[in-house]
């Protein structure tokens, strides 16, 4: 249980114990024994509401304290028990939901995948179309740029770069499918993960928000899922910015820090610890030094549903499958003499996960802007996110110029 005030490790060393203790039951597991403690500590549940993108759509709400009842059903923490104010909620309250790509599957209820039980709400294919949550700054009339978050994170990671952007241009960044506040399908249920559901999800959003051309700047691994992407509507992008990009051969393997979530169980267990998902995989990559006020809003998803945890099972799983053949055809793509879009990539030279070696090389040849961040890591956005959104506004008003 996470409650304001209480570092999340207490509860997630709590957890573990009970989880490999032969007398662990599936009461605990899914918040049972948390029950009694859960109605003394909520009195009521805080909901808030999200912008619409549609003022004709109904208001669509989040709980963010809910009692364990009211929860996914499958999360080791039941829920946030606090009615003090929280920086998530904050965040929250900034951004809007945006309706685009169409749910598959059968439409059956989603069930978890270790005990096979019915999930609540949260974990559950939208009706039709899925929910993206997004933070949209600047005016709407000028030209369009879409702040792509990496794996894993989510769009608060920008919420440096939008203030600057949005002086001169309107800036949005969303949370993809499976992270932060956007839908969160269980696997088979709607939403494979798989990177070409990636690829076909980001064109529904695109479309959904920008009619236009538009920028896109997209940071780490899912890189070769927007290059994919930008391939097949070159004519759609005034430009493409890479950060810290898996460009090499060396780069398609997942550090252990992220390809341990792929594992045979143990991935479901670690996928839903908070720190694990959220805290280890942002600041292990490079020089970031997470303030304990921004921890909470990216640990949030994960104390609040276990679809957060299963989600980045399943993107993890996938990654490890396919990431090598995407960075292989990104590569070709981004060297091909078809490409057209105006590409730069900025490199943060503290990097823990990928190595610089042959990214100087490979950006020559293929005659693309390098901008190297000698001060950030693998999130450069975190690092520097001032410095990178004036880095971003420069190039993209060069490009308009012309």
């Amino acid at each position: 249980m996470a409650i304001q005030g209480k570092p999340p490790s207490l509860f997630c060393h709590q957890f573990q114990c009970s989880l490999y203790s032969p007398t662990a039951s599936k009461s605990l597991l899914f918040g049972g024994s948390f029950q009694s403690r859960a109605q003394h500590l909520c009195r009521k549940p805080l909901r808030l509401s999200c912008s619409r993108s549609n003022a004709n759509e109904p208001q669509d709400d989040y709980l963010i304290d809910a009692p364990v009842s009211a929860g996914d059903g499958f999360s080791f923490s039941g829920g946030k028990y606090s009615d003090e104010a929280n920086p998530s909620d904050e965040w929250f309250k900034q951004g809007k939901y945006v309706k685009a790509h169409p749910v598959g599957g059968t439409g059956e209820k989603a069930k978890d995948p270790i005990f096979g039980l019915t999930m609540g709400a949260g974990s559950q294919a939208s009706g039709d179309v899925f929910r993206w949550f997004c933070v949209e700054s600047g005016n709407a009339d000028n030209h369009t740029v879409i702040l792509i978050h990496g794996f894993p994170s989510q769009a608060y990671s920008y919420r440096k770069v939008l203030p600057v952007l949005s002086k001169n241009y309107r800036a949005i960044a969303f949370d993809w499918l499976g992270f932060g506040f956007s839908d969160k399908p269980q696997p088979r249920y709607g939403f494979d993960y798989s990177l070409g559901e990636y690829v076909s999800a980001l064109e529904s959003f695109v479309n959904e928000v920008a009619p236009n051309k538009v920028s896109l700047v997209v940071q780490g691994y899912f890189s070769p899922v927007v290059v994919k992407y930008a391939s097949k509507h070159q004519e759609k992008l005034n430009d493409l910015i890479l950060l810290n990009p898996p460009l090499t051969a060396k780069h398609a393997n997942l550090p252990s820090t992220l390809s341990i979530f792929s594992n045979f169980l143990l991935g479901e267990i670690f996928s839903q610890d908070p720190l694990r998902a959220s805290d280890k995989a942002l600041t292990s990559c490079g020089p970031y030094a997470m303030k304990e006020d921004d921890a909470m809003v990216y640990r949030r998803p994960y104390l609040t549903s276990g679809s957060s945890g299963f989600a980045l099972n399943a993107i993890s799983r996938a990654m490890k499958k396919e990431l090598k053949a995407y960075v292989e055809e990104m590569k070709v793509i981004l060297m091909d003499k078809s490409w057209k879009v105006q590409t730069t990539v900025c490199w943060g030279q503290r990097d823990r996960w990928l190595s610089y070696d042959q990214v100087e090389d490979l950006c020559e040849s293929s005659n693309h802007k390098l901008i190297d961040l000698p001060m950030a890591g693998h999130h450069v956005q975190e690092d520097c996110g001032e410095e990178i959104g004036g880095i971003i506004s420069g190039v993209i008003s060069r490009r308009i110029l012309r």
